[in-house]
C-alpha cells in the first residue's frame, strides 16, 4: 500500500470511534434496519427510465425522437398508478418484475428544493432555488443533505447521529468508496467498507493478531501527541484500525449469498454488502446506512447503444445488480430489515442533446426497494411530457422538470423509518418544513 493510500484509509475509516471490544458475540437483534443508498453517478435518464405507454406516450416520442425507446420494446408495469400506465427501460425488466410483484415503488420527480415550485414560478424568479443547480459536484452533495453551506454533512449522517441512543451501533455510516456526503454527520465520521475488505494495511494483516506487523500497527495506532493536529489524526487513525479489524471479523463470518451476483464492480459490492448485513443483524446492531456510488450517467452524447459507456448498457448493469441483491436479502432472511433507495445527481433534457444524448436537467424518477416498500405504485406527479409544458422550468423550452417531490420528503419518510423522531426533522432536514408532506406513501406500515 503506498503512503498516501495508507493516509487517505486512516482519514476515511475513522468515524465510529474506539470500539472497545471487536469480538463478535453480541447478542442477535430482533430490530435491525439498514438503508442502502445506491447512487448513480452522473445524472441518469429518468425520462429514457420510467415511461409512460398511455396517450402520453406520444408526447414523450415527439420531444425526443432520437432517443425515445419504441414502445413494444419496454418493460411493462402492472396497473396504472399517478394518473397513468406505465413500462421501464426494456434493461431494467427485473425491476419490471420486482415492481409487479409489489416490492418495488418509483417516486416521480424528485430532486431538491427549498420551497414548493411550480415552473412559472421559477422561470418568473418568483421562488428561491436550491443553489448550483446542474452542477454535477454541487447537486449530488445537496441530493445527499449538504445545505450549500460550511456544514458539509448529509441527512443520513445527520439523521443517524440523533436516532434515539438505545439504537446506536459501530459501523453505523458507511461507504463503499471515496464518496460520503450523505452519510457524514456533524459530530461523527465515516467507515469505509470495500469489497475486498481492509484485511491488509501495508504487511500487516488484521486477520493475524499477532504477526508483528499487525502489532506494530495496533502500537501506531495508540500513539499519544502533544500538538491538537497530530491527536486528532492519531484519534482518527486509531479508530480506523478498530474499525478495519471489525470489519475483517464481519466478512470471515459471512457467508455467500444465495444469488447469482455478476463480476462487475457494482454487483461486486452489493455481493459484499448483502453478505456482510446478517452478520452485523446477528451481532445485534440495529441501524446503518450504506452509500454505493456507482457509473457515469452523463450521457451528453451516444447515450443509447451497447457501448459500456452507454445508458442503455448501464441500465443493465443495474438491474442485474439489484435483482441479485434483493434475491440474496430474501434468503437471508433481512428482507425486511433492509430498504434500498436509487438516487442520481440530476435529470436530464426531455429535448435531445446535439449528440444523441441529454443534458443536465433537475427533476428525475427513483426508486425504493425491499420488504418494507409498498410497491408496485408511482408516488408522487408524473411531469407532462411536453416541451415548454406547465412542469418545463426551463425558459427555453428545453424539458428541465420542476420538481413536485422534494429530495427531503423522500429522505425523511426513509430516516422516520429508521426511527428518527418528530423533533430531530427540523435538525435534519432543515427545508422539510416548508412541505405539507413529511412522510410519504411508499413504505408499508
Amino acid at each position: 500500500m503506498k503512503r498516501r493510500d495508507f493516509l487517505r484509509a486512516g482519514t476515511l475509516l475513522g468515524g465510529a470511534g474506539m470500539l472497545g471490544s471487536l469480538g463478535l458475540s453480541h447478542a442477535a437483534s430482533g430490530d435491525y434496519k439498514a438503508l442502502v443508498c445506491l447512487y448513480l453517478n452522473g445524472g441518469n435518464d429518468g425520462n429514457n427510465t420510467l415511461i409512460p405507454t398511455d396517450g402520453a406516450y406520444s408526447d414523450y416520442a415527439a420531444a425526443r425522437p432520437v432517443l425515445a425507446l419504441p414502445k413494444d420494446s419496454l418493460a411493462a408495469l402492472s396497473g396504472s398508478s399517478a394518473g397513468h400506465s406505465f413500462a421501464l427501460h426494456p434493461a431494467l425488466a427485473p425491476l419490471a418484475q420486482l415492481y409487479n410483484q409489489q416490492r418495488l415503488a418509483w417516486i416521480a420527480n424528485a430532486g431538491p428544493l427549498i420551497v414548493p415550485s411550480t415552473a412559472e414560478q421559477v422561470i418568473n424568479n418568483a421562488v428561491p432555488l436550491p443553489p448550483f443547480l446542474m452542477s454535477h459536484s454541487d447537486q449530488t452533495a445537496m441530493q445527499q443533505g449538504w445545505g450549500g453551506d460550511a456544514d458539509a454533512s448529509g441527512w443520513g449522517g445527520r439523521g443517524l447521529e440523533l436516532l434515539p441512543t438505545t439504537l446506536f451501533n459501530p459501523l453505523r455510516a458507511m461507504t463503499m468508496n471515496q464518496d460520503r456526503t450523505l452519510v457524514l454527520g456533524r459530530n461523527s465520521g465515516v467507515s469505509l467498507m470495500t469489497s475486498g475488505g481492509t484485511q491488509y494495511w501495508g504487511r500487516a494483516d488484521l486477520a493475524q493478531p499477532q504477526s508483528s506487523w499487525t502489532q506494530a500497527l495496533n502500537t501506531m495506532a495508540r500513539w499519544q501527541f502533544g500538538n491538537d493536529y497530530e491527536t486528532g489524526f492519531a484519534r482518527n487513525f486509531g479508530a480506523s484500525v478498530d474499525d478495519a479489524t471489525l470489519l475483517v471479523k464481519v466478512l470471515a463470518a459471512a457467508k455467500a449469498p444465495a444469488a447469482n451476483f455478476a463480476s462487475d464492480d457494482l454487483a461486486t459490492n452489493l455481493r459484499a454488502l448483502a453478505s456482510a448485513m446478517p452478520v452485523f443483524k446477528s451481532m445485534g446492531y440495529r441501524r446503518q446506512v450504506f452509500l454505493v456510488s456507482w457509473g457515469g450517467f452523463d450521457t451528453h452524447f451516444d447515450q443509447r447503444g451497447t457501448a459500456a459507456r452507454t445508458q442503455d448498457a448501464q441500465l443493465a448493469v443495474v438491474a442485474k445488480a439489484v435483482e441479485a441483491f434483493d434475491q440474496a436479502n430474501r434468503a437471508s432472511g433481512v428482507d425486511l430489515d433492509v430498504t434500498t433507495l436509487m438516487m442520481t445527481d440530476f435529470g436530464r433534457t426531455l429535448r435531445p442533446a446535439s449528440g444523441a444524448g441529454s443534458d443536465h436537467a433537475w427533476g428525475n424518477h427513483w426508486f425504493v426497494l425491499g420488504g418494507a416498500v409498498a410497491g408496485g405504485q408511482v408516488i408522487g406527479q408524473f411531469p407532462s411530457l411536453k416541451l415548454g409544458g406547465h412542469d418545463d422550468g426551463d425558459p427555453g423550452g428545453g424539458g428541465r422538470m420542476v420538481p413536485t417531490t422534494s429530495t427531503e420528503q423522500v429522505a425523511a419518510t426513509l430516516m422516520q423509518w429508521m426511527g428518527l423522531p418528530d423533533a430531530a426533522l427540523p435538525s435534519v432536514f432543515p427545508t422539510l418544513a416548508n412541505f405539507s408532506t413529511h412522510k410519504l406513501a411508499f413504505l408499508r406500515g
